[in-house]
This record gives C-alpha cells, sequence and structure tokens, in this order.
C-alpha cells in the first residue's frame, strides 16, 4: 500500500515537528503516524525472520506444549485480519481455506505461509490508512492489541531462532554500502515530491552536487546517497530508496526500503 507507516530516515522526530505544513492532502496525525512506524517496525522483523527460518523448521517448537514456527505463521495471519477489521469499514473476504483447522495450516509450505502473512499486514497497513485521526479509545485499544500482538510474536519468534542458533533480524548489523559519484547533470530527474500516503510525502530537494530527503510529518532533511543511477540509501537509519522510471527514462515514482517492507510512493511534483 501506498503508506508511510514510518517517519522514514529520520532516527527520531520530534512530536512537535508534526505541525508543521504539509504538501499533501490533509496534515499528518503524529500519533497514528507513531502506531504506524511500530506496526511497520515488527511487521517487517517478523516477516524477515519467517523468511530467514528454513522451511524445515516450520515444524520447530521449544517444548511440545509450545506453538511451531509454522502454527506461529498461521496465527499471525488470522489476528491482524480480526484486529484491523476492527479498524473501520474495511473488511477481508474469507475463504474454505481459512476455515481449515490451524493444525492444517500450521503445515503449509513456508511461501504459503509468508506470503499469507504478508498480504494480512498490507490488509493492516489500508485499515490504518483508512481509520483516519485517533480519536476514540476503541481505535486506541484496537491499535495496541495490534501491535502488542506482533511484538509479543516477534519476541517469541526471535527466542526460537537463537535456540536454532540463528540470529534474529533485529540484532543483525546493516549491510555496508558504499556511495558513487553521479553527474551533476542527473541530479535534476529525481527532484520532486513523492506521494507516500493521502496525507504524507518524501520531498528530494538538491543541495549543490546532492541529493537531500525529508518527510513532510517533519524533520530536517538528510543526505541521499546514490549506491547506483537508480538505488539510494542514507546512513541515519537503515533505509533505501529505489526510483521507478517510464519507459521513456522519466522518473515518476520511488519504492521505500525499510524495516523488511516496501513502500510505493508516486511523484507528484
Amino acid at each position: 500500500m501506498s503508506r508511510l507507516l514510518a517517519i522514514a530516515f529520520i532516527a527520531c522526530v520530534p512530536v512537535a515537528t508534526y505541525a508543521q505544513a504539509s504538501t499533501s492532502s490533509r496534515a499528518p496525525d503524529g500519533v497514528m503516524l507513531t502506531f504506524q512506524r511500530v506496526a511497520d517496525v515488527f511487521g517487517g522483523r517478523l516477516v524477515a525472520a519467517f523468511d530467514s527460518i528454513p522451511e524445515a523448521r516450520y515444524a520447530y517448537r521449544p517444548m511440545p506444549a509450545q506453538q511451531s514456527v509454522g502454527y506461529i505463521a498461521q496465527h499471525l495471519e488470522q489476528a491482524n485480519y480480526a484486529l484491523c477489521e476492527r479498524m473501520g469499514a474495511l473488511g477481508h473476504p474469507r475463504t474454505s481455506r481459512d476455515s481449515l483447522a490451524d493444525t492444517l495450516k500450521a503445515r503449509w509450505p513456508k511461501d504459503t505461509l509468508v506470503a499469507r502473512l504478508r498480504r494480512s499486514l498490507d490488509f493492516c497497513d489500508a485499515a490504518m490508512e483508512q481509520a483516519g485521526p485517533l480519536q476514540s479509545a476503541a481505535l486506541a485499544s484496537t491499535l495496541l492489541a495490534f501491535e502488542t500482538d506482533l511484538a509479543e510474536h516477534y519476541s517469541q519468534l526471535a527466542t526460537y531462532m537463537r535456540l536454532m542458533g540463528m540470529v534474529p533480524p533485529s540484532a543483525l548489523p546493516p549491510r555496508p554500502r558504499t556511495a558513487i559519484a553521479l553527474p551533476a547533470s542527473a541530479l535534476p530527474a529525481y527532484v520532486g515530491s513523492y506521494r507516500l500516503s493521502s496525507s504524507l510525502d518524501l520531498e528530494i530537494t538538491r543541495e549543490k552536487d546532492g541529493l537531500f530527503i525529508r518527510s513532510t510529518a517533519g524533520g530536517p532533511p538528510v543526505h541521499l546517497w546514490p549506491e547506483s543511477s537508480t538505488d539510494f540509501f542514507v546512513n541515519e537509519v537503515d533505509a533505501q530508496v529505489t526510483f521507478v522510471r517510464s519507459s521513456d527514462g522519466t522518473v515518476t515514482g520511488l519504492v521505500l526500503h525499510q524495516f523488511g517492507r516496501d513502500r510505493e510512493a508516486r511523484k507528484v511534483r
């Protein structure tokens, strides 16, 4: 979903900066953005963890009474839909496969379980986007339940990984990246506003011979370093951007890579 669930590229954004003017269609709600960021962090870590665990270990459980890796994956999918449907009018249609016993779904192939988990997180992205400002205790309670569930199960899965001799995604260092030089004549093509959601844009600007990026939610611009003519990164946090071009070479959008999730944004000016 074209939505920013994090204040991308900025390690810490003061709450006061949320009041800054936005070029998007409505001002961002700082509280909802914080909930969205936390969901993105733990949702991304969960997907990365399930991705890294070999399929042969999906039946693993530390003790017989505990849930297996596969069981956790199918449970998360169900819980995500159940909780995120409570955020508004968005509904998820069920199929006959959804009504199968949890113990059967836990034995589905790894690729199936991970793909279904990704789709449930995408659904929750859309549900949070449509929920609007946080103005009710019921919505706050649902958001807390959703994010607590993600965090608890990531902690559970991280413990399983360590018991299997694996390193959880949150403990891995960022991959080293090396910047290259781009000619100054190439930089204007990237400059502009990129819409991640109805209330949030990323602004790409040029300063001297470099590109800088900032969120309209607030915070200072940070340097955007090129790895290639399409792939860029920032040093402040583990986040990358891939620019998208049309068949004639025009930059039409970007994809934000952060927390193990990919966010598409179209260029609006």
